[in-house]
């Protein structure tokens, strides 16, 4: 899973960059409301996103943010 994750939050990254965006602020909103809106379709972004449950997401986030700050 953790490797999915990535890939699509990569990805997602990606495409809002490309349109503009502010992607820490669109996926932030994404996860929090749980509108779609926030991705767009770009590069497909929102269907690959929309595959994983934003809790997954928030899982591996927190992981990965418990993970790298243990390291220090």
């Amino acid at each position: 899973m953790e490797q999915e994750v990535k890939q699509v939050m990569l990805h997602v990254h990606s495409a809002l960059e490309e349109k503009g965006y502010n992607p820490i602020n669109q996926i932030v909103g994404y996860l929090l409301s749980g509108d779609p809106a926030y991705i767009p379709r770009h590069q497909d972004a929102r269907n690959l996103i929309r595959k994983l449950e934003r809790d997954e997401i928030l899982e591996e986030l927190v992981k990965f943010y418990i993970k790298k700050n243990n390291e220090a």
